[in-house]
C-alpha cells in the first residue's frame, strides 16, 4: 500500500464513521420509541412478556428488564404485581431497577444501625394508620426479590471511601485554595437584546429595526457592530434561537448548535480570553449556548448568548427584557452597592456570594477547598433534584384526577445551614461507640453518609432514598417492601427516612461525612429572598402591564441566581469542548470525544478533571439538594402546626416528582403563604384522567391542569 491509496482509504474510513454516528442517533430514537411502547403495552392487564417479545424483536429478559411486571412467577418470585411496579426515572421510560442483594453487594462492609427518630405528623382523618414499626429492634429484612437488570447498563456501584489511612487522608482540604471576599469590583459589560426573528435590537433606550436573513454569527455581529459603532459586549438573544436554524441538517440539536458557533465568521475569531477573564471559547449547549468572539485585530470583545438562562422569554418584547434587567439591578444594588450583573445566572450568584464572605471573624481568611478526593466523591454520590414518575399498576390506569403542587422558590428554603470547617469521618464502628443522643445528633447536622438501606416489610407508599440505578449518574427510589440496597444519601434525607409519619426505615451507617454546622450562605440568600420579595410585590402592584411583566421577569431572574449559584459551587469536572479543521483531522486530541462534525469542521470534547476553583464546595449543594428531596417528602409548617408533602398525602396517589413539584391524583389542604419552600396548587384536573406512562404524557398532562385551574396571576409561578 502506497502513501496515496492509504490517505484514500482514510477518507473512507472517515466517511463511514461520518455515516455510522448518522445511523446510531437514528438508531437510539427507535430504541427508545421501541421501549416507550414496550411500557404502554404492559399497562394492559392481560399483556405477556411471551407475546411483546417477539414482536419487539427482543428477548423475553429484555423486555422483562424494560417492563418487571411482565417478569413470570419464575423470574419475580413472590413479588406481587403491586409491589413489582414500573417505577422510572424521568426522562427515559426504564422501571424501576431491581433491588440489589446487599449479601453479594458488600460481603465484608459491617454497618451500624441508626436509632429511630419519631415525631408527630398529622394523618388524613380517611386513612386508616398503618402497622407499627420500630427501627431500633427491625425485625429482619424479608430477602430481596430480583428481576433480570436492564440491557442497557449494569447497577451502578457507588464509591466508597478507602479503608483506614488511605481514606483517612481524604479528609482535609486543598493547598492555598479557599474562596475569600475579592479585592476588585466588577466591571459592567455594554449589553443589547437583539429579537433575531423581527429584527428587533434593543440598546439602552433605543430600538432598531435590522435584516437578518440568515442570523448566522457573523451576520449579527456585524450588523449590531454597525447599527452600534462604539460597539458592545454582550449581546442577548431574547427569541429566534438562531443557532437553530439549520436543525434538521444535524442528527443532534448540539451539532447544530456547533455548527453555528463555529461558522466563518470574516473579521472575527474565536475569543482567546483578556486580563483576568478566563472564559474563552465558545460553550456548546443544546438550547442556551454561548459564543465568544473577538475582533481580528483583538480590540473589541463580544458574547452572544441566550436571556433563557436568566428566565423563559417568550412572548416578552426585547424592551421589557432590558427592563426586567434594570429592574434586577437595582434590587440586587439595594444589598450590594458595587453589584453587576454578569453573563449568566451562576457567575452573577457566585460572584454576589464572595461579597458577603466575612472579612473579620473566624473565617476572614475565607471558606477553604475540600481536597480532590472528597469533590470527587460528592460529585459522583450526590444526586440534584428527584425526577420520578409512577406507573400503573402502581397506580390506577385511570386517576381520579391531577394536582399539581410546586415548590416555590424551593432551595432558598434551605441555605440557613452547611457545613463548615475540616469534615470528620464518621466509620460504622465510631457510630456505634457513640450514644443515641450523640448518634441522633450527628444525623441532624450537615453530613453525608454511606449507608445500607432497608425498605420496611409493611411499606407502602413511594421510596425515600434514593439508590443508584443504571446509567450514568441516573438514580431511582426503591419502594418494595424488603428491599435492600447500598447509597449515599445527606442528613435531611437519612432524617425522614428515621422520622417519618408512615413508620422509620432501617440505616445501617457503613461510613460517613461530618462537618461543623455554619452559615456561609445565609447573608447571601437573605439578600437574594429580600430582592426576590421586593421584585414579587412589584409584579403584584404595578399598575403598567408591561412593568408588572418586567417584574415578574426580574423575580425570575433572582430565583435563577440562586438556584445556578448552588449548582455552580458543585464544581464537576470539566469538559473542554474545541473545534478541528476536517483537512487537520490528526490534530484532535487522542482522547477527545468526537461530538460533532460538518463538511469543514470537527466538534470535540474532552474531560480534563477538576480546576483549582477557589469557589468549589460541592459539601454546600449537596446538602440543599438533600434538604429539598427531604421536603418533597416531608416538611413542617410551624406556624400553621401541620406538616406538607408526599408522605402526607395517602398511599397510591402520588403520581409524580420534578425538582420541587409533586403530582397527585387528589388535591391537598397544605398551607400557602407565598414564602420560599411552600407548597402552591398550581395545576388541578378533575378526573378520569389516563394515568402518564411517558415523561411527554405528563408534561401534557401538566400544561392541561394549569389551564384547568385557571390560575390569573403569573407571578406566582414558584
Amino acid at each position: 500500500m502506497d502513501a496515496k491509496t492509504y490517505n484514500a482509504q482514510l477518507a473512507d474510513l472517515r466517511a463511514l464513521r461520518d455515516d455510522i454516528k448518522r445511523t446510531q442517533a437514528a438508531l437510539a430514537k427507535l430504541e427508545t420509541d421501541r421501549a416507550r411502547r414496550i411500557t404502554a403495552l404492559a399497562g394492559y392487564e392481560k399483556a405477556k412478556a411471551e407475546r411483546i417479545a417477539p414482536a419487539a424483536g427482543l428477548s423475553l429478559a429484555d423486555v422483562v428488564a424494560i417492563a418487571p411486571i411482565l417478569a413470570p412467577n419464575r423470574l419475580a418470585g413472590n413479588v406481587s404485581a403491586a409491589e413489582s411496579a414500573a417505577v422510572s426515572p424521568m426522562p427515559e421510560p426504564a422501571a424501576e431497577a431491581a433491588p440489589v442483594d446487599v449479601a453479594e453487594e458488600e460481603p465484608a462492609h459491617a454497618g451500624t444501625v441508626a436509632p429511630a427518630m419519631t415525631r408527630p405528623a398529622p394523618r388524613p382523618a380517611s386513612e386508616p394508620e398503618p402497622p407499627s414499626a420500630s427501627l431500633a429492634a427491625a425485625p429482619p429484612a424479608a430477602a430481596p426479590q430480583t428481576v433480570p437488570t436492564p440491557p442497557t447498563g449494569e447497577q451502578r456501584t457507588l464509591p466508597g471511601i478507602p479503608q483506614g489511612p488511605d481514606g483517612d487522608r481524604w479528609f482535609t482540604h486543598t493547598a492555598n485554595l479557599a474562596s475569600t471576599h475579592p479585592n476588585f469590583t466588577q466591571q459592567a459589560r455594554s449589553t443589547v437584546f437583539l429579537d433575531t426573528d423581527a429584527g428587533v435590537l434593543v440598546h439602552r433606550d433605543q430600538t432598531f429595526r435590522l435584516d437578518l436573513p440568515t442570523a448566522s454569527a457573523a451576520e449579527i455581529l456585524n450588523t449590531v457592530f454597525h447599527v452600534l459603532p462604539g460597539g458592545v459586549e454582550r449581546i442577548y438573544i431574547t427569541a429566534g434561537a438562531p443557532w437553530h436554524r439549520q436543525a434538521d441538517q444535524h442528527p443532534f440539536l448540539k451539532d447544530a448548535v456547533a455548527a453555528w458557533l463555529n461558522a466563518d465568521t470574516p473579521g472575527w475569531r474565536t475569543d482567546t480570553g483578556r486580563g483576568k477573564d478566563r472564559m474563552a471559547g465558545h460553550f456548546v449547549h443544546p438550547r442556551n449556548p454561548v459564543g465568544r468572539y473577538q475582533r481580528a485585530d483583538g480590540e473589541q470583545h463580544v458574547e452572544i448568548r441566550s436571556a433563557g438562562e436568566w428566565f423563559d422569554t417568550e412572548g416578552a418584547e426585547p424592551a421589557i427584557i432590558r427592563d426586567a434587567f434594570v429592574l434586577l439591578w437595582k434590587a440586587l444594588r439595594h444589598h450590594w452597592p458595587d453589584a453587576v450583573i454578569m453573563g449568566s445566572p451562576s457567575q452573577t450568584g457566585r460572584d454576589l456570594w464572595t461579597r458577603t464572605i466575612p472579612t473579620k471573624g473566624q473565617y476572614a481568611d475565607g471558606y477553604p477547598v475540600l481536597s480532590e478526593e472528597l469533590r470527587g466523591l460528592f460529585h459522583a454520590t450526590a444526586g440534584q433534584g428527584r425526577t420520578e414518575l409512577i406507573t400503573p399498576p402502581r397506580v390506577p390506569e385511570q386517576l381520579s384526577g391531577l394536582a399539581e403542587y410546586d415548590r416555590t422558590f424551593a432551595y432558598a428554603k434551605h441555605t440557613w445551614k452547611s457545613g463548615v470547617g475540616t469534615p470528620r469521618r464518621v466509620t460504622a464502628a465510631t457510630f456505634a461507640s457513640w450514644s443515641q443522643k450523640e448518634q441522633t445528633k450527628a444525623l441532624f447536622a450537615c453530613g453525608h453518609w454511606h449507608v445500607r438501606v432497608t425498605v420496611p416489610d409493611t411499606w407502602n407508599h413511594v421510596g425515600i432514598l434514593p439508590a443508584p440505578a443504571p446509567g450514568d449518574r441516573a438514580w431511582h427510589y426503591p419502594a418494595t417492601p424488603g428491599t435492600t440496597f447500598t447509597t449515599w444519601a445527606g442528613g435531611p434525607e437519612i432524617h425522614t427516612a428515621l422520622s417519618n409519619p408512615r413508620g422509620p426505615w432501617k440505616i445501617e451507617i457503613l461510613d460517613g461525612i461530618l462537618f461543623d454546622d455554619g452559615k456561609p450562605l445565609d447573608d447571601w440568600s437573605k439578600k437574594l429572598k429580600e430582592a426576590w420579595a421586593s421584585l414579587t410585590a412589584q409584579a403584584d402592584l404595578n399598575g403598567d402591564p408591561a412593568q408588572r411583566t418586567a417584574a415578574h421577569l426580574a423575580s425570575r431572574a433572582v430565583r435563577a441566581i440562586l438556584l445556578y449559584g448552588i449548582g455552580a459551587f458543585a464544581q464537576r469536572p470539566r469538559t473542554v469542548t474545541g473545534t478541528t479543521p476536517r483537512t487537520h483531522e490528526r490534530d484532535v486530541p487522542p482522547d477527545a470525544e468526537i461530538i460533532g462534525f460538518d463538511n469543514d469542521t470537527i466538534t470535540w470534547q474532552r474531560p480534563t478533571g477538576f480546576t483549582r476553583d477557589p469557589n468549589a464546595h460541592p459539601e454546600w449543594a449537596a446538602h440543599i439538594w438533600s434538604s429539598a428531596r427531604a421536603a418533597l417528602l416531608s416538611q413542617r409548617h410551624r406556624d400553621d402546626d401541620t406538616y406538607a408533602g408526599a408522605l402526607h398525602a395517602p398511599p397510591g396517589t402520588v403520581i409524580a416528582f420534578r425538582t420541587d413539584a409533586v403530582y397527585l391524583t387528589q388535591p391537598q389542604n397544605w398551607p400557602y403563604h407565598g414564602q420560599p419552600g411552600d407548597y402552591l396548587h398550581k395545576g388541578h384536573l378533575t378526573g378520569p384522567v389516563p394515568a402518564p406512562t411517558t415523561e411527554d404524557e405528563l408534561l401534557a398532562l401538566r400544561d392541561h391542569a394549569r389551564t384547568a385551574l385557571h390560575q390569573p396571576r403569573t407571578n406566582q409561578e414558584a
